[in-house]
C-alpha cells in the first residue's frame, strides 16, 4: 500500500515499510501476546475501538479489526476474508521443530474451521446432523452426570481449583463422548491439547517449539489411532463414527486425511474452548457478586447469564482471515494478500452495538448477538453443545455452593496465544457446613431444564417494588417501580416499554418517566372494562410494597432525533410513549406539536403534566367538547422532514394510516401492542425454501412451522422475545423473494422495500426466500 491510496495522517509517524501505512503509539505498542492482553483482551484495545478500529500491527504482521460491525462483516463474507489460515502457526517454526513433526509423520490438513469453498459447505452440510439441538439432547445426561460426580469429589473439602478438578476434565470427557471415541489418559490429552494451542496460536521459544513439536505429533498419532480403531466398527454412538459411515456415501467429500485432521481438531475445539468458557464465565461472576447472587435466587436466568458469559468474557479472543482481493474494512483500504486478526471479544464490548458493554447484565436482551462463535457459514457448530454443558456448571454449582467465593489474592496466568483464553487455575473456597445440601435432603433431586440453542429473552425478568399507585385521570393510576435494593435499572430511551408479569398474564406498559432517572420506572395503566386480566390485576392488586416481575425496557418505538418537525399523536392512554417523547424533543430545542385525544379532560392520563411541560405546543382534541381530532385536515399536506409519531386505539392508528397514505412509507411511525396472531393452519399455509445467504444453506419451512422455528431447527442463531410479531427481536434481513409481513413492527415503507421480516410470524409469499443469516 503506498501512502498515497493510505487514509491515515502520515505526518510526523512512523510509516511502517512491508505495509506502507503509518504507525500510531497505540498500533506499535500493541502486543497479544503481553499480560494486558492475555487478562482481558477487550480492554487491551479499547483506544483501538475508540480511535483506531482498524490498524496494522508491525510486530505481529497484521491487520488488527476491533469493533462490532467491521468483525461482523468480516465473517460474513467468506471469500474475501479467506478462513484459509485460521490455523495457520502465528509463530514461525524453528526447523528443528519441522523435522520433529515430520518424524511423527504430522500432516494437519484443512478441516471445516480453515477451509474455502467450494470444499467447504458441502462437508459442512454432510457432517452438521450430530450438531442439531435434537441431536444434542442425549448428550445432557453425560453431562448432569459428570458434573455431579466431579463436584460431589470437593463438594465437602472448601476449597479446591475448579480448572484442575473439575472445569477441565469434564469437557474433555464430554468432547469423547460426542465425538465417540474411547476414553484415554486425561493428562496426556491435556497435555496434547495445550500443546496444539501453543503450536498454532502462541509464540513458544526455540526451546519451547521443540517440547510442543513432541506432544503435537503425537497427538496426530494418537488421533490417527483412533480413526483407525474406529473405522474397524463404525456402528457407535458419536460425530466420528457418523463422520465415517457418511463417507461411505461422500467418499469425494469426507476423505481418509479429511477424518485424521478432524479427530485432532475436534478434541481441540470441543474440550478446551468449553472448559476455558467455563472458568471465565465462574471467574467474572464470582467477581461480580450481586450476579452470581441473581442466579443463586434465580435459576431460570441461567440460559441467559451463559450467553452475557460469552459475550463479556469469552474463550475464543480473536480469529485470523487472509484478504484475498483488495478491499476496505471499516473504510480502511486493506490489499489483498493481507491477514487480518479479528478480535471478536473486542466487538462484544462494542459500546456501539452493546449499552453499557462493560457491565454485566445477565438480563441483557441482546446478549446473544455476540460473535465468540464467530458468525456465517463459519460459525462454531458445536456452539450449543458448548451451552448445554456451561448451563449445566452453572445450575450446580449455584445450588449446591451458593456461598462460593474467589479465593482472595490469586494472581491468575494464561497461555500466552492470540486467540485462546482462560485462567490455567481458579481457586474458590467455601465453608463446608453452610452447604445447602446439608439441610436440604431434596436439593440434589431438582432439575432446571436446559436451553439447547440459543435462548429466548422472555424469562429474564427482574423483581420491582411498588414504590407509589397515583390516580392520574378517570380509571387511570400512575405506577411508579423501583428496584429493592436500590440498584440503579437498565437505561431506556423515549418510546421504550416494559412487560409485568400480572398473575396468569404478562401485558406491555410504556414508560413515561424520565430517562435520567435509572432509580424508577414509571408507568400509566388504565383499567380496561374489556380487560382480559392484566389491567384488572394492577388496580385491584399492585400496592406500594407489591413485588413485580418485570421484563425489558425495550424499545422497538424509537425517536428519530434526527427528524426536522416531530407531530405527536396521542390517543387516551396512548399518551405514555408519546409524552416522553416530547419531553425529549423539548429538552433538545426541537421543532414539534403534540395532539392529545381523549373523551373527556377527566378520562385523559397526566393531562395536568402535559398541560405544564408542553403547553404551548399541545393541542388538545376532546370528544365531549367537539373537538374530535381531524386527521384528513392534520395531514393534508405532506411535509418534508416531518414525521407522525402515534399510540392509542386502533381506530385512530387506522385513521391515521389511511390520511397519511401519500405521506413517504416511512413518516408515520406507530406503538402496537397486540396482533392479529394466530396458529399457523397447515390447510391454508404453504412449505417454502430459505437461502441463508451468510450460513450457505437452504432450510425448508414446513406449512405449520415459523420461520424462526426452522432456523433455530438448523442450528442458526436468532433471537427472539414476544413471537408474535410485537417486539422486532427476531428480525432478519431479506435478500431476494417477496414477504408475507404479518408483523406490526416495519412501517409501510420498510414493508415495500423488503429488505427485512420478522422471523417469528412472517413468511414467503412465494416458493423461497434469501435471508442474510
Amino acid at each position: 500500500m503506498s501512502t498515497e491510496s493510505c487514509p491515515a495522517d502520515h505526518v510526523d509517524r512512523p510509516t511502517d515499510p512491508v505495509s506502507g501505512c503509518p504507525v500510531s503509539a497505540g498500533a506499535a505498542a500493541f502486543d497479544p501476546f503481553g499480560d494486558a492482553y492475555q487478562a482481558d483482551p477487550p480492554e487491551a484495545v479499547r483506544w483501538s475501538r475508540d480511535d483506531e478500529p482498524v490498524f496494522y500491527s508491525p510486530s505481529l504482521g497484521y491487520w488488527v479489526v476491533t469493533r462490532y460491525d467491521d468483525v461482523k462483516a468480516v465473517f460474513r463474507d467468506n471469500t474475501t476474508f479467506s478462513p484459509s489460515i485460521a490455523l495457520e502457526k502465528i509463530t514461525p517454526v524453528s526447523d528443528e521443530a519441522i523435522a520433529t513433526l515430520e518424524r511423527y509423520d504430522y500432516a494437519m490438513n484443512r478441516t471445516l474451521v480453515n477451509e474455502d469453498e467450494p470444499e467447504h459447505m458441502p462437508r459442512r452440510r454432510v457432517l452438521m446432523g450430530p450438531f442439531t439441538p435434537d441431536r444434542l439432547a442425549h448428550h445432557e445426561p453425560i453431562v448432569r452426570r459428570l458434573t455431579r460426580e466431579y463436584v460431589d469429589r470437593f463438594v465437602d473439602v472448601g476449597k479446591a481449583d475448579l480448572v484442575d478438578e473439575m472445569l477441565w476434565e469434564v469437557p474433555l470427557t464430554v468432547a469423547l463422548h460426542f465425538l465417540g471415541v474411547p476414553e484415554e489418559d486425561m493428562a496426556t490429552l491435556r497435555k496434547y491439547s495445550i500443546a496444539h494451542t501453543v503450536n498454532t496460536w502462541g509464540r513458544p521459544s526455540p526451546e519451547e517449539q521443540l517440547t510442543v513439536a513432541e506432544n503435537v505429533g503425537k497427538f496426530w498419532q494418537f488421533a490417527g489411532t483412533v480413526v483407525e480403531k474406529l473405522r474397524r466398527d463404525p456402528s457407535g454412538d458419536g460425530w466420528m463414527p457418523y463422520s465415517i459411515r457418511k463417507q461411505r456415501e461422500y467418499p469425494d467429500i469426507i476423505t481418509d486425511s479429511y477424518l485424521h485432521s478432524m479427530m485432532m481438531a475436534g478434541i481441540v475445539a470441543a474440550h478446551e474452548t468449553t472448559a476455558n468458557a467455563a472458568a471465565n464465565a465462574l471467574k467474572l461472576l464470582l467477581e461480580n457478586r450481586t450476579v452470581w447472587d441473581e442466579l443463586c435466587a434465580d435459576p431460570g436466568l441461567i440460559p441467559n447469564a451463559v450467553e452475557e458469559c460469552l459475550r463479556h468474557s469469552g474463550s475464543v479472543a480473536a480469529w485470523r482471515r487472509l484478504v484475498t482481493a483488495d478491499t476496505t474494512v471499516g473504510g480502511v483500504p486493506v490489499p489483498a494478500g493481507a491477514k487480518l486478526l479479528i478480535v471478536n471479544s473486542s466487538a462484544n464490548r462494542d459500546e456501539r452495538h452493546f449499552e453499557d458493554p462493560d457491565t454485566v447484565d445477565v438480563r441483557r436482551d441482546n446478549a446473544t448477538e455476540h460473535l465468540t462463535f464467530g458468525y456465517g457459514s463459519h460459525q462454531c457448530m458445536g456452539k450449543n453443545l458448548a451451552r448445554m454443558e456451561l448451563q449445566v456448571f452453572l445450575e450446580e454449582l449455584t445450588r449446591r455452593l451458593p456461598h462460593l467465593d474467589l479465593v482472595p489474592g490469586q494472581r491468575f496466568s494464561y497461555v500466552p496465544n492470540t486467540s485462546f483464553r482462560g485462567p490455567e487455575h481458579l481457586w474458590v473456597q467455601w465453608d463446608p457446613a453452610a452447604n445447602p445440601e446439608r439441610s436440604e435432603p431434596g436439593l440434589l433431586d431438582t432439575r432446571q431444564p436446559v436451553r439447547i440453542g440459543e435462548p429466548t429473552t422472555r424469562g429474564l425478568s427482574r423483581t420491582l417494588t411498588v414504590e407509589r399507585v397515583d390516580p392520574t385521570a378517570r380509571d387511570v393510576v400512575e405506577i411508579t417501580l423501583a428496584e429493592p435494593t436500590g440498584a440503579a435499572l437498565p437505561s431506556w430511551s423515549p418510546g421504550a416499554h416494559i412487560e409485568l408479569e400480572l398473575g396468569e398474564v404478562s401485558r406491555q406498559y410504556s414508560l413515561c418517566g424520565d430517562p435520567e432517572d435509572r432509580s424508577r420506572y414509571r408507568i400509566a395503566v388504565l383499567r380496561d372494562p374489556g380487560s382480559r386480566g392484566g389491567s384488572r390485576y394492577v388496580h385491584d392488586e399492585l400496592r406500594p410494597g407489591t413485588s413485580v416481575a418485570v421484563r425489558g425496557p425495550r424499545n422497538h418505538f424509537r425517536l428519530d432525533a434526527d427528524t426536522r418537525h416531530h407531530v405527536f399523536v396521542a390517543g387516551g392512554i396512548g399518551i405514555t410513549p408519546i409524552l416522553a417523547m416530547a419531553d425529549a424533543v423539548c429538552a433538545a430545542g426541537g421543532s414539534y406539536e403534540l395532539h392529545y385525544c381523549g373523551r373527556s379532560t377527566g378520562t385523559m392520563a397526566l393531562l395536568d403534566r402535559v398541560r405544564r411541560d408542553h403547553g404551548p405546543r399541545l393541542h388538545e382534541h376532546v370528544s365531549e367538547a367537539g373537538d374530535r381530532l381531524d386527521v384528513t385536515a392534520l395531514l393534508a399536506e405532506p411535509t418534508d422532514g416531518t414525521r407522525i409519531y402515534a399510540c392509542g386505539p386502533q381506530r385512530l392508528l387506522s385513521a391515521l394510516d389511511g390520511a397519511s397514505a401519500h405521506w413517504p412509507g416511512d413518516a408515520l411511525r406507530v406503538e402496537h401492542f397486540t396482533t392479529a396472531g394466530h396458529e399457523l393452519d397447515p390447510a391454508v399455509e404453504h412449505a417454502f425454501d430459505l437461502t441463508l445467504a451468510d450460513s450457505g444453506l437452504t432450510v425448508r419451512v414446513a406449512p405449520d412451522q415459523t420461520v424462526l422455528a426452522a432456523l433455530r431447527a438448523a442450528n442458526i442463531d436468532v433471537p427472539s422475545d414476544c413471537e408474535e410479531g410485537l417486539c422486532g427481536t427476531c428480525e432478519a434481513p431479506v435478500l431476494g423473494g417477496e414477504v408475507d409481513h404479518r408483523d406490526v413492527v416495519l412501517t409501510r415503507s420498510e414493508r415495500s422495500a423488503g429488505t427485512r421480516m420478522m422471523t417469528c410470524c412472517s413468511r414467503a409469499c412465494g416458493a423461497s426466500l434469501t435471508l442474510g443469516l
